[in-house]
């Protein structure tokens, strides 16, 4: 059985049925809820600063948290150039203990932005001799170190209230949460760092073009090399690999209004910065059983054990869990994910 999840940008604008920031938030509660009820599994948002999207996880990860009983609750990515990791530990554990362990953290070193080097704004700078990339993975690793829950702060003979006896850790402390963090990785290179690491893998719609192959085929091999840098590592649990897909059957007219014409079915060949070049995943949007049939093609979701579903939110809840249920019911039996 494959985990099967939807992902949100969270998207808002007046000319949308998501008007507001206060829309796009309170509709991620309801639509988290709505996908609980009909058997997905994870509930996902991405973080962008500086766009009129979803930005600041920790109280919307919270709020679903203490409104949802079973359901992941999870991001995918946080980019870590923007973080302090201690209160990151804090706001991550805070939002771990309330949804009672459910939380599985995705975090990266981040994707191009709507500013030009909007971490400056946020009070970080790499260090000499880094680049912004390092100063995230950096960033990333005190993370890590820290959700190990092993006391490093001297505590001060003279407290307000009684300390435990030894170094001081960070409060609240989520038991396990350091095994449901999940790296973002857009190359190789840094799927088999994050393995290294013990960090478990998302891979988004794109990632750096590195060998000309089609996405899937490409992706399918990142995780194969992540998976072998994984058991190389000697880690004694088993790693979880997540991939991202836009997937809509067209089950009534509606579906066909929307994505009967879809576009971007092919992948697509970007520049991310001057010297990277990315390819972007296609989507995919046809009848059931032609849905069916290409992704059973599909290399990389076979690979996976989790599928993100993004959606397009500023179509409304009802719509969205609609597009869940098409998939749970119409294409998920098939292809043996349920």
């Amino acid at each position: 059985m494959k985990k099967i999840g939807f992902l949100s940008f969270g998207h808002w604008s007046p000319q949308s049925r998501t008007r507001s920031a206060a829309d796009a938030l309170l509709e991620t509660i309801d639509l988290a809820q709505a996908a609980e009820q009909l058997g997905a599994d994870g509930a996902y948002v991405r973080v962008h600063h500086f766009a009129q999207q979803l930005a600041s996880p920790f109280p919307l990860l919270a709020a679903i948290g203490a409104r949802t009983k079973r359901i992941e609750i999870g991001t995918a990515v946080i980019d870590m150039r923007y973080e302090n990791p201690l209160y990151m530990a804090e706001d991550a554990s805070a939002a771990d203990l309330i949804a009672g362990g459910r939380l599985q953290l995705g975090i990266s070193r981040g994707s191009p932005e709507q500013v030009i080097d909007g971490w400056r704004y946020f009070g970080y700078q790499p260090a000499e001799g880094e680049s912004d990339a390092d100063m995230g993975r950096r960033h990333a690793e005190v993370l890590l170190d820290l959700l190990r829950g092993q006391g490093f702060a001297q505590p001060n003979p003279r407290p307000m209230f009684p300390n435990p006896p030894g170094l001081l850790r960070l409060e609240p402390y989520s038991e396990g949460l350091r095994d449901r963090i999940w790296w973002g990785a857009g190359s190789n290179a840094t799927a088999v760092w994050a393995a290294k690491l013990g960090m478990n893998l998302q891979s988004s719609t794109l990632k750096n073009d590195e060998t000309g192959e089609p996405f899937h085929v490409q992706q399918a091999a990142q995780i194969r090399a992540y998976r072998d840098a994984w058991k190389e590592a000697g880690h004694t649990r088993a790693p979880r690999v997540s991939v991202s897909r836009s997937i809509f059957p067209l089950v009534d007219d509606r579906d066909r209004a929307y994505f009967g014409r879809e576009s971007g079915q092919q992948d697509q060949i970007g520049y991310l910065d001057e010297q990277t070049r990315a390819i972007f995943g296609r989507s995919y949007a046809a009848e059931p059983d032609a849905l069916i049939a290409q992704l059973k093609a599909d290399e990389a979701i076979a690979e996976a054990d989790t599928l993100l579903l993004t959606i397009p939110n500023q179509l409304g809840v009802d719509y969205n869990a609609h597009v869940i249920e098409a998939i749970l019911t119409h294409v998920a039996p098939a292809l043996g994910w349920r």
